[in-house]
């Protein structure tokens, strides 16, 4: 089984979350909640809700909000245990750069979802 995301694929989530990630908490189960929050606070930031439309956005749009819920998956796996990593800084440095693009991303969609997302 695979965690089922409307908007990321456990691929992506995994590859966000990097090869130390701990399995303890990276399951199906817990991948798959998470990235159902990703989706429902996209909806909050922006007023609409792209999971039921993702077919209505551009092509460019849904590598956007891949990557946000991947980011974010990722995030709340590392924050779920750290024990994986090398050090604790190797963890934080992880969630800091995630939080980081998150942020970018999130003004993008914040700004422009109304012009540039459902262009399909």
């Amino acid at each position: 089984m695979a965690a089922t995301s409307i908007l990321s694929t456990d691929d992506e989530m995994n590859a966000m979350a990097g090869e130390n990630v701990d399995v303890t908490g990276w399951t199906d189960a817990n991948k798959t909640a998470w990235g159902i929050q990703a989706e429902a606070y996209l909806f909050l930031i922006s007023g609409y809700d792209f999971v039921t439309n993702v077919g209505t956005l551009n092509a460019i749009s849904k590598f956007v909000l891949n990557e946000y819920v991947a980011r974010y998956t990722a995030m709340a796996g590392i924050i779920y245990n750290t024990a994986g990593y090398s050090t604790i800084v190797e963890a934080e440095d992880m969630i800091n750069i995630h939080g980081w693009r998150m942020e970018k991303l999130e003004r993008w969609i914040t700004e422009n979802f109304k012009t540039n997302l459902i262009k399909a």
